[in-house]
């Protein structure tokens, strides 16, 4: 067997001790000094979100409490004014986005920056060499052209189990490394057990070779950066002693599918806005999204060392979803986490598919349902709690949203139509049902469609604010095309995806989701029984919801999602569908003026494709 390849600089020890969440921390490394206050955007943000939510349910309750509220008409309640309050935080946060990006911003000071050595770290698992080296070889060549008082280097840290893409992988390297610029610094390692997944592989590099770095910026595999962004977040930690972490606002890129360009012009349209409200109210306690991030080295070090969850069986469990854990740790130990979503050029890429999005999500979903287990550790800050909530959120919605959707269904339409009758005291056992007119019935859905669609709309408005035209996207009307097809399609495809987000919440409640796989960077088609398998739950309650608006039994009103749901193996099918379609559907900036890097970095991989493909082709000598 031949032995790994190693490619790595002198061993530079420092310690990364694991954290006790059963006591506080504070680091005394961190600068003393007072830090501003976001104080007033927090109140920017959830005061309206909570007087628009307790406005709601004071109009519900007087028209559930002519007779008295029984425990089902609460759980209703409840259920609606829960997500009416995450809807309405988001509407608020895009506001707050809107007043940001209105306002002049502060020149940067250019003084007092000292220079530091950053380590670029790219963890790879199982994944296409010279995709992720053509990446690499592209933010390599961005920094030396750009030039500046900062010292880089790339670090490809592999934990690849196929011995086969291992040896592909082995050989892309030997060759990157006969094609670079002398002054250009690779290397690179494979460790023999893939111990704790990413967070292992990151904390081994710390504990054998940080101590020489004073920054590194941590990438996905699929991470992309120009050399501008990158000088950006180090020249940000240089001048801010007191950070700890620095996040860019990543966009994405590289999309074909329909699903995928749908989800590239959300997030190159709506996003904008999204996250300058974001930054504003979380201030210097932000969150951290796993990569596209710089982080203090000696800072990680010392305070952001994870432990092992202990299950109620006694067993450890390593912690999932580190990133957002790993922020509350810096910020709870006194270092500020920053959000610069103004740095652009921070680039990755997203799922090609339905089906790979959701399996995608089932192991984010089972990663962030164990912050609940944290939320009670001493020392994290509210807002850091407040994240780890957010996120566990995010996916138990989607069970609250089925719920509400099934009771909602089941009240009907009227006393003789609905499932749910409105029961006598000859029938004491059910619960007596208000008096639902149809125009509350339809006020009640159109306020969450109109909530719903709120954010978009604003982000739309927000654009010319942040200095991107509606002409980029190939002409108002183009963009105006492009973004009713992504209206429509983002109607079509929540449903589904609320589903799909329930299987997960239940999957990982129940211990069926096991193990964390690497995403899948390539998809579009799959065959009919995958589809069939994977969807079956939305197309029965889809044809149920059908048969019932039919009968007479549900409200017409519930017909959109009733429609999405039994269309789900064809929509799902056509999430892959990719070329002209997709393009002729949603519209990208990116297709009339592609960045610079994503065809640098295009060329890179070829190049190093053909390399290696012809190497492999060749005979070897005897």
């Amino acid at each position: 067997m031949s032995r790994d390849l190693h490619i790595m600089p002198p061993e530079a020890p420092l310690a990364m001790p694991a954290q006790d969440f059963r006591n506080g921390f504070r680091d005394a490394q961190v600068p003393a000094g007072a830090r501003p206050s976001a104080g007033f955007w927090r109140a920017l943000a959830f005061s309206p979100a909570m007087a628009a939510t307790l406005g709601l349910l004071w109009v519900m309750s007087d028209w559930f409490g002519s007779e008295g509220i029984n425990l089902v008409e609460a759980i209703l309640l409840a259920l609606i004014s829960f997500n009416f309050f995450w809807i309405s935080f988001t509407v608020c946060t895009v506001l707050l986005g809107m007043i940001s990006l209105s306002r002049q911003e502060r020149p940067i000071r250019q003084d007092r920056a000292q220079p530091l050595r950053v380590a670029l770290l790219m963890p790879t698992y199982n994944e296409v060499p010279w995709f992720v080296l053509g990446n690499a070889r592209t933010m390599l060549e961005e920094l030396r052209a750009r030039g500046g008082q900062h010292e880089y280097a790339m670090f490809i840290l592999s934990d690849t189990r196929d011995p086969d893409i291992a040896a592909q992988e082995q050989a892309s390297i030997e060759a990157l490394r006969t094609t670079l610029a002398p002054d250009l610094k690779l290397y690179y390692r494979r460790r023999e057990q893939n111990t704790d997944r990413k967070v292992g592989n990151i904390a081994d590099w710390v504990s054998r070779w940080g101590a020489d770095w004073d920054a590194m910026l941590v990438l996905d595999a699929d991470s992309l950066m120009t050399g501008r962004a990158i000088a950006r977040l180090t020249d940000s930690l240089a001048r801010d002693p007191g950070a700890g972490l620095i996040q860019s606002y990543p966009q994405l890129i590289g999309a074909q599918s329909v699903f995928a360009r749908m989800q590239q012009f959300a997030n190159g349209v709506y996003g904008i806005a999204f996250a300058e409200g974001l930054a504003r109210w979380c201030g210097q306690e932000g969150n951290y999204w796993g990569h596209n991030a710089i982080i203090r080295t000696k800072a990680f070090a010392t305070c952001a060392g994870l432990p092992k969850l202990r299950t109620f069986n006694g067993q450890e469990k390593l912690i999932m979803s580190h990133d957002f854990v790993e922020a509350g740790l810096l910020r709870r130990a006194g270092w500020a986490v920053r959000f610069l979503p103004r740095i652009r050029g921070s680039y990755e890429e997203t799922p090609p598919t339905l089906i790979d999005h959701a399996m995608r999500d089932r192991r984010w979903c089972q990663g962030n349902l164990q912050h609940l287990k944290l939320l009670g550790s001493r020392g994290f800050r509210s807002v850091s709690r407040f994240h780890m909530f957010h996120g566990a959120v995010g996916y138990l919605m989607s069970p609250l949203w089925f719920a509400l959707l099934l009771m909602w269904a089941l009240i009907g339409q009227g006393e003789d139509a609905s499932v749910l009758h409105y029961f006598s005291p000859d029938n004491p056992l059910f619960p007596q049902w208000p008096e639902m007119s149809e125009t509350r019935h339809v006020l009640i859905i159109l306020v969450m469609y109109a909530m719903l669609l709120a954010p978009k709309v604003l982000g739309v408005a927000a654009l010319p604010l942040s200095g991107v035209r509606y002409s980029d996207f190939g002409g108002w009307r183009r963009f105006f095309t492009s973004f009713l097809f992504e209206v429509i399609l983002s109607i079509l495809y929540a449903p589904i995806l609320m589903v799909q987000q329930m299987i997960a919440v239940f999957r990982t409640a129940l211990g069926i989701q096991k193990g964390w796989s690497p995403q899948a960077r390539d998809g579009g088609s799959y065959s009919l029984r995958t589809l069939v398998l994977c969807h079956a739950l939305e197309t029965v309650s889809g044809i149920a919801l059908s048969v019932g608006i039919l009968a007479g039994l549900v409200s017409v009103w519930l017909a959109p999602i009733a429609i999405s749901l039994a269309l789900a193996i064809p929509l799902s099918a056509l999430s892959g569908v990719s070329a002209g379609t997709a393009r002729r559907m949603v519209g990208m900036r990116e297709d009339f003026a592609e960045p610079a890097i994503t065809r640098s970095a295009r060329r890179h991989r070829n190049e190093l494709k053909r390399l290696i493909e012809g190497k492999g082709s060749m005979t070897p000598a005897e």
